[in-house]
């Protein structure tokens, strides 16, 4: 099978490809398509949004892209390994090694403060309690929370809470973060911090995020928009990484 645009020759950039993508649900006697055929590539470093209504097969493809659901046919490749092909207990530690997740609903804990939540993560690798929370406070301070360390969730507003996710999802140095519409229990003047945050943290540190949302305008923050209808990539936009967005 041919990868889409050349993935052999632009290799060393791309960090995600997915080739010929087909997840079938079987609902009785009939089957569902959410997704058809998709391909396409992420480049590394490089802020791109995922775009549809309700439906449309965004967030089948976002669980595609972290591993959390297997396609019915077709490749899904970070990092030159196809995750489509490894076991559950591989696919897990490929996550934990190299994916930070932001969640709608924030899932931050209630019986923790800012800083434990956000060294969560480091717990689940094992690493040492002084190092978790020092790298945790680092995450804060990048997320302008660093007074707010110890505030407990129901102490913080929900713009408060995301930037938490946020710096959760940033401590343990991963590769690619993916975010499932990350501003949708947040109103629109928050929305537009969240949103102006994650981009500076993808220009300033280097990071890839992957973003499904159903709102255009948060996809222009992105620098190339992947627009999908009934589980088919119907348009690629790309959108000029100048400082036109951080400017409104």
């Amino acid at each position: 099978m041919r990868l889409p645009y050349n993935y052999k020759e632009d290799a060393v950039r791309n960090i995600i490809c997915v080739n010929n993508l087909y997840k079938l649900y079987r609902i009785g006697d009939s089957a569902v398509r959410a997704l058809d055929g998709v391909s396409f590539c992420i480049k590394e470093g490089e802020f791109c949004a995922i775009v549809g209504t309700s439906g449309s097969g965004k967030s089948t493809l976002l669980n595609m892209l972290a591993g959390l659901e297997r396609p019915t046919r077709g490749e899904v490749i970070i990092s030159g390994r196809h995750i489509e092909k490894l076991k559950e207990d591989e696919l897990v530690k490929f996550r934990r090694e190299n994916v930070g997740f932001i969640f709608q609903s924030f899932h931050l804990l209630g019986t923790m403060n800012a800083l434990e939540n956000v060294a969560l993560p480091l717990t689940f690798r094992g690493e040492m309690r002084k190092t978790r929370m020092k790298k945790a406070d680092r995450m804060l301070e990048l997320v302008n929370l660093g007074r707010h360390k110890l505030h407990m969730p129901n102490q913080m507003s929900g713009g408060q809470q995301q930037r938490v996710g946020i710096a959760r999802a940033l401590v343990a140095d991963p590769k690619i973060i993916f975010a499932d519409e990350p501003t949708g229990n947040l109103d629109s003047h928050t929305s537009e911090e969240v949103m102006r945050l994650m981009q500076k943290i993808v220009r300033e540190q280097g990071r890839t995020l992957v973003m499904v949302t159903h709102d255009p305008h948060e996809a222009e923050y992105a620098d190339r928009v992947v627009h999908i209808i009934d589980g088919k990539i119907v348009r690629i936009q790309e959108n000029r990484r100048d400082s036109e967005n951080e400017s409104k």
